[in-house]
């Protein structure tokens, strides 16, 4: 098998609408469908098997936690956007792919396999972090599994270890980094950075007896469940950095959700949601690629050279404003960058001072 880097190919409206009904989409929907039922109803902390394979990819999750320590912030107090130094820890991660890997699959899909990986923890350029990361880490979840390091045997210990780790070690790059939000919009109201521990959440609290939607709202359960349950984890992330005002202001779209009776309506909305505002919007999926594991033929074939630093693709038109895309929709990341709500909380710590200092666009 002839293994390739992979590239973006997603540019129009008319390429996303290819890629909506390709063999790649269906691929990768099924597999995070597929790990989303593998655990319903279960804990972070249930007892699952753990292969050797998933052991060689907690592994190399730990040893970058480590890297992060070692790597820390420069000086930046006075600012709220992303600090420097997440840019030494992306290229550590780069030029350290083949190390990272050698146990885990052949030498020949390395460069495939790997670019996936470093791509996974946010934007060099712009110091910032979403959904579309997220989908990168998936996708190499999914590679692994074509290459038959992971098989559906692994799939529980895929998303209460292996995903959950990936969540602790995210967490620790934003706090330390202050990673900006992609997009002006962050995640379309439910976090900031995050989909999928909603998603996986919602399943693993599907029977639960005690346990609602609208518990979200109750401060002592979400202390002392968030750490059993990816859901209320993420709420408890939430309530920490955005201490200015309720749930009700800050993150309207989950106080709605909470509003559902049970968790599986809750998980199904999840569900659709996910394939509308991530994997069929084009600012995101602009960022998506594809090799001979995860392959698409479709859109053209993209090199970073044509991308402007936003990572998009602009045709630039003299006296006139940019047109993305061959004149088609503006995308949402080119916009003012978004400061991040960690660095907002952390200066108003360091100042000692408990005025809410306004978020835009928050």
């Amino acid at each position: 098998m002839a293994f390739i880097i992979p590239r973006k190919r997603i540019v129009t409206k008319e390429d996303l609408d290819e890629f909506l009904t390709s063999d790649a989409y269906k691929d990768y929907i099924k597999y995070i469908e597929r790990l989303n039922n593998s655990v319903k109803n279960l804990k972070i902390d249930s007892d699952v098997e753990i292969s050797e394979n998933v052991e060689k990819v907690l592994c190399i999750l730990k040893t970058l936690l480590n890297w992060v320590k070692e790597i820390p912030p420069v000086e930046n107090s006075k600012s709220r956007f992303g600090n420097p130094s997440f840019r030494v820890f992306y290229e550590k991660v780069k030029n350290c792919i083949p190390e990272l890997h050698k146990e885990l699959v052949p030498e020949a899909a390395v460069n495939e396999v790997g670019r996936y990986f470093y791509e996974c923890f946010g934007n060099h350029k712009r110091i910032d972090y979403g959904t579309g990361h997220e989908a990168n880490f998936m996708a190499w979840l999914l590679c692994l599994e074509k290459l038959k390091v992971l098989d559906i045997s692994d799939d529980k210990a895929v998303v209460l270890r292996i995903f959950v780790k990936y969540i602790e070690l995210m967490r620790q790059l934003q706090f330390q980094y202050w990673l900006e939000p992609a997009g002006s919009h962050g995640v379309w109201g439910l976090d900031d950075y995050h989909f999928l521990p909603f998603l996986f959440g919602s399943s693993q609290l599907l029977d639960h007896k005690y346990i609602k939607p609208k518990s979200i709202h109750d401060r002592d359960i979400v202390e002392e469940f968030s750490k059993s349950y990816m859901y209320l984890a993420c709420i408890k992330f939430i309530n920490t950095v955005k201490t200015t005002a309720s749930l009700r202001w800050h993150s309207p779209m989950l106080d709605d959700i909470s509003a559902c009776k049970t968790w599986t309506k809750v998980n199904q909305g999840m569900i659709k949601m996910y394939k509308a505002e991530v994997l069929s919007k084009l600012p995101i999926m602009q960022h998506f690629m594809f090799g001979s594991l995860i392959n698409f033929q479709g859109g053209r074939p993209l090199t970073e050279e044509m991308e402007d630093e936003c990572g998009h693709v602009h045709a630039h038109v003299p006296e006139k404003k940019d047109v993305y895309a061959l004149g088609q929709e503006y995308p949402d990341c080119c916009g003012i960058p978004i400061p991040s709500a960690i660095a907002a909380a952390a200066l108003r710590n360091n100042e000692g001072s408990h005025k809410p200092r306004p978020i835009p666009f928050d």
